[in-house]
């Protein structure tokens, strides 16, 4: 029996009922909802005392008599209004309020998963999925020369690799570009903010290769380069300890991704959908 509970703790659509169970006895301990053609507004003292400490949690102080007599006089306006509304059926087919409801049907879907706690192996499952995602980045040496845009960049790749096998004197070759044609142990944010992410994510894939020979072309955001890498340290694989922060933050924000959807097509599962299509 304790192994089914377990098993049904995992369960998204378990998470997604006990939230909806513990929203229904928040509501059944503020007492009975009004029927909304009922022409008797009744503020007691626990309406009062709810009032007082929105205020406070708003404004970080307590309210004065006078503004307890606002709060009070705005609430009973926004009851009248509200009660006048239902009665006029002013709710149904409405876009505004169909949202609401499914975003609180959504938050309920996401509660748990907001507060709870990942083990140390969810974790460092996480961060050895995608190690490069939370390392440094290799830190690169490298020479680049600009070759243009469009179909004369591969051309002129070919033409420039040949030439290059025969001299090492690359300064000028090429076209002219307002970005370094050297960079000295820069790391992939250096690298992103002269040339982009693509180029930036081209030179690291090539950080493992043989250093000191001319490749390419390599894309950017201004067109085509070849590249020479003469110095590459690769990153070293990060510890959970130093990064273990933003790998909850991605653990957290994927397992409500999933648990909301687990939900919704728990929910879909019980309905019968048809569409008609003019």
């Amino acid at each position: 029996m304790s192994d089914r509970l377990r098993s049904l703790s995992h369960e998204p659509l378990a998470h997604f009922l006990l939230g909806g169970l513990a929203i229904f006895l928040f509501f059944a301990w503020r007492g009975t909802e009004v029927d909304p053609a009922s022409r008797t507004i009744v503020i007691d003292e626990p309406q009062v005392e709810r009032l007082a400490t929105q205020f406070s949690r708003t404004f970080r102080r307590t309210p004065t008599t006078q503004e307890i007599d606002g709060l009070i006089r705005d609430y009973i306006k926004e009851e009248v209004y509200n009660r006048e509304a239902l009665r006029l059926g002013l709710d149904r087919d409405d876009t505004v309020i169909r949202q609401r409801l499914r975003q609180k049907m959504e938050f309920l879907a996401r509660s748990s998963a907001e507060s709870e706690q990942p083990s140390d192996a969810d974790l460092q499952r996480m961060l050895d999925a995608n190690p490069a995602k939370y390392g440094s980045g290799a830190v690169i040496s490298f020479d680049q020369i600009y070759l243009g845009e469009g179909a004369i960049a591969e051309a002129r790749a070919k033409a420039l690799l040949a030439r290059l096998g025969r001299t090492d004197n690359w300064r000028g070759l090429g076209d002219p570009l307002s970005v370094p044609a050297s960079m000295e142990r820069a790391t992939q944010a250096d690298i992103e903010r002269q040339f982009g992410d693509i180029f930036a994510g081209e030179l690291a894939s090539l950080a493992s290769k043989p250093a000191e020979v001319w490749r390419g072309p390599v894309p950017s955001g201004f067109g085509a380069h070849l590249v020479r890498l003469r110095a590459a340290t690769l990153p070293q694989p990060p510890k959970l300890s130093e990064v273990r922060q933003q790998v909850e933050n991605d653990w957290r924000a994927a397992t409500i991704d999933k648990r909301e959807a687990a939900a919704y097509q728990a929910l879909l599962d019980g309905y019968t959908v048809r569409i008609e299509k003019p």
